[in-house]
């Protein structure tokens, strides 16, 4: 089973709206999905990568967030670039080296911005500010589904 990613202000393989890149508010768009057909082992958790394979220099990661509540089904618009989230989630380094999310600000040409959705069997045991290759060694063995968004954005 492959998890079905959506959100609300763009479908998949469309652009993403200015409002959620560094030309706008620079703020994480909302997302959902449906884990009702797949059961979550008590001590699972989730984790959502997102990044762009386009950057001029190698893949540029835009957000890591880890140890989501297994119940989770959505993110909101707008989540806070804390090191932990009132659920318990904790938010890892972007390529900025920022934590939280960072939008969409391609230097030229169209990119795409991949939002990907892991179920894991565990809670993972990483610090704030881990990075993508920290915890994608971490989630090795442990991914019980993924699923992705992928969005466009092209600067103005």
């Amino acid at each position: 089973m492959v998890i079905q990613v959506l959100s609300t202000v763009f479908d998949d393989g469309g652009p993403i709206p200015p409002k959620y890149s560094c030309e706008g508010s620079n703020i994480s768009p909302p997302l959902n999905w449906d884990l009702s057909q797949l059961p979550i082992p008590n001590g699972g958790s989730m984790a959502i990568i997102c990044d762009d394979p386009d950057a001029p220099g190698g893949t540029w990661i835009h957000w890591v967030i880890f140890n989501l509540p297994p119940e989770t089904s959505s993110l909101p618009e707008m989540v806070m670039p804390r090191e932990q989230l009132e659920n318990g989630a904790k938010q890892g380094a972007n390529s900025w080296g920022n934590i939280g999310y960072s939008g969409p600000c391609p230097p030229s040409g169209t990119h795409r911005y991949y939002f990907k959705v892991y179920v894991l069997d565990i809670k993972l045991d990483l610090p704030a500010g881990t990075t993508k290759g920290e915890l994608l060694k971490a989630m090795e063995g442990h991914v019980l589904d993924e699923g992705q968004l992928m969005g466009t954005y092209t600067r103005k």
